[in-house]
């Protein structure tokens, strides 16, 4: 359990940090013209992002109490 909290904040500051990056892995292929993620794109990851790190701090506080 302490590995997949490690992991989802991980994966949580990837996505705060550089929501392109997981743009290109995850999206770019479905785009015709391939120019870059929208502005709400950008937005609904960084978001997602927070919860992610939240979640993992907290299973990381959770197992450690």
């Amino acid at each position: 359990m302490l590995v997949l909290s490690i992991v989802l904040a991980v994966a949580g500051i990837l996505m705060l940090m550089n929501p392109a990056l997981i743009w290109s892995i995850t999206e770019s292929w479905k785009s015709n013209d391939a120019t870059g993620p929208s502005v709400f794109y950008i937005g609904s990851i960084r978001f997602g992002g927070v919860l992610c790190t939240l979640a993992g701090i907290c299973g990381i506080v959770a197992l450690l109490l």
